[in-house]
């Protein structure tokens, strides 16, 4: 069963500017009336409406905006985008709790409620949009207030990159130096995991702002592209189980606010054991993973089983072309191209240069 809030997001990018249901209650409320807009039509709905008259014709935002002109509520089968239902009085259960004091308003929260679908209702002297569904509840914003709160997180969004990038070249040339500690790669995670909160608030945002936010959303997709793929290698790198790398995402996601500044907090999702401060600055090896996808034309399976071969990098590093050969699926010129590729980066890391 699809919760509330699921469905309350899907109803937000229905209503996104842009939208043929936006432009329908754009007009309503340019035309200074309200409305009570139900999004889909079930038997329960049907068993609640009274009077009215029954429709079945595709749903025009111009439709929207004449048969709101009546009193009564307007119901939407959004499964074809038509409209069933118009001037119909809802009937919900009235012993439904509701804390809203206008009538159309108690009506929609409590019809909501009932059928746990989108319930709409326009305020026609206030010129607000609320969505109901459940016992969530939730105003439409206008564009603009949300271009601007958008605007802001981008640019956390954008100095939060540049200081992954910095903090992730710091951990590459440490690995290859053999140098990395606990901390180190608590602090490139912690900084990977605020990006993925703060992409995750604006990718809500852009849901929200439909086609005013396509230039938004071209500069998020540049800004963190490849940090999903990037993350998880360093997780495969680091975490106790290479297998266990669904779990720690999990509870790096699940991690308070409060907790994700501690690094003791992110290094023990990782399984690196610590148990205090000191810890953090214990040296760690990383399996060679995040190393070998540099290599270029090295499938996935191939690194695998290299990784699963030798245990860190620094063995890998030391194994030789024949060694290299052994490997199911690595024959000579790839053996020798892992190595020399391997070879480089070390001595591009020891000059304190990365980018290769």
């Amino acid at each position: 069963m699809t919760s509330d809030a699921a469905i309350l997001r899907e109803a937000l990018h229905a209503v996104a500017p842009g939208t043929p249901l936006r432009e329908g209650l754009e007009r309503i409320q340019r035309s200074h009336t309200g409305a009570l807009i139900v999004l889909g039509y079930t038997p329960e709905v049907e068993a609640l409406c009274s009077g009215g008259f029954d429709l079945d014709v595709p749903f025009t935002a111009s439709r929207l905006r004449e048969l709101s002109k009546m009193d009564g509520a307007v119901v939407i089968d959004t499964t074809n985008w038509s409209i069933r239902k118009a001037n119909v009085q809802l009937m919900p259960d009235p012993s439904i709790p509701t804390d809203e004091s206008g009538m159309r308003h108690r009506t929609a929260q409590r019809m909501a409620r009932q059928i746990h679908l989108p319930v709409l209702s326009l305020s026609a002297s206030m010129r607000i949009i609320s969505i109901y569904v459940g016992g969530e509840h939730r105003l439409v914003e206008e564009p603009e207030a949300l271009l601007s709160r958008a605007n802001l997180a981008v640019d956390t969004l954008d100095r939060y990159s540049q200081r992954l990038d910095e903090v992730l070249q710091t951990l590459t040339i440490l690995e290859m130096r053999d140098a990395a500690t606990v901390r180190d790669v608590a602090t490139v995670m912690q900084r990977m995991e605020m990006i993925r909160r703060i992409t995750s608030e604006i990718n809500q945002y852009l849901e929200e702002l439909g086609s005013d936010g396509r230039l938004l959303a071209l500069q998020v997709e540049d800004l963190v592209r490849g940090s999903a793929s990037e993350r998880a290698l360093v997780m495969r790198d680091y975490a106790h189980d290479q297998g266990d790398v669904a779990r720690v995402e999990a509870e790096l996601t699940t991690l308070g606010s409060d907790r994700i500044v501690d690094l003791s907090a992110i290094a023990n999702v990782l399984g690196l054991g610590v148990y205090e401060i000191a810890d953090l600055d214990r040296e760690v090896q990383p399996r060679g993973i995040r190393a070998l996808s540099l290599v270029p034309h090295l499938s996935w399976n191939i690194i695998k089983e290299i990784s699963s071969r030798w245990s860190t990098l620094s063995q890998l590093r030391s194994a030789s072309v024949e060694e290299l050969q052994k490997v199911e699926g690595v024959g000579p010129y790839r053996a020798k191209i892992i190595h020399e590729n391997l070879l480089h980066q070390s001595h591009m890391a020891r000059a304190g240069l990365v980018g290769w």
